[in-house]
């Protein structure tokens, strides 16, 4: 039986700070963080990638905001665009992983899988969200995203010197 390596990618790994998030810097970066992964590779382990998503969530949302605003779509809640980013984020990495082992001659079976967790809607973190997600925000930001979304929840992160949306 091959060794089994279990990866976890944060999703600042994917999208890094000072980033803009375009899809460009996002493949440049999961490309790097594949090529990281070659030595796990070579030595014969198969590897489950598991990633983080809030920053690519957080623009979700955003994207959601304001297509609701300017054109009426209706917002998605936070589990669909969870499911979104795991599947963009999942097919980014299968592409960049395939496209560092071809570069090497190496062919390996790749699959993308959408997970879903069923949360008990009494369990306690919903009252004091933690994590965060999505960009920061100024002061004067803040204010205006709390005019938008009034049941949301936020916390000043003081080593970055902004505000950030959190969730359960």
């Amino acid at each position: 039986m091959k060794k089994l390596a279990v990866v976890a990618l944060g999703g600042n790994a994917l999208l890094r700070a000072g980033q803009k998030g375009t899809i460009d810097e996002q493949e440049e970066n999961v490309y790097s963080t594949c090529s990281n992964l070659l030595e796990l590779i070579k030595k014969d382990y198969n590897l489950v990638i598991t990633h983080g998503n809030g920053p690519q969530v957080g623009n979700i949302l955003l994207q959601n905001s304001a297509g609701s605003k300017m054109y009426s779509i209706p917002e998605m809640p936070l589990d669909i665009c969870g499911a979104y980013s795991q599947g963009f984020i999942g097919y980014m990495i299968e592409q960049q992983l395939r496209n560092v082992l071809e570069k090497r001659g190496m062919q390996k079976d790749i699959i993308t899988l959408v997970t879903q967790v069923l949360v008990d809607k009494n369990d306690p973190a919903f009252s004091k969200p933690t994590k965060p997600i999505g960009p920061y925000y100024s002061a004067e930001e803040l204010e205006q995203q709390k005019k938008e979304n009034p049941e949301a929840v936020y916390k000043e992160d003081v080593r970055r010197g902004g505000w950030r949306k959190v969730v359960a």
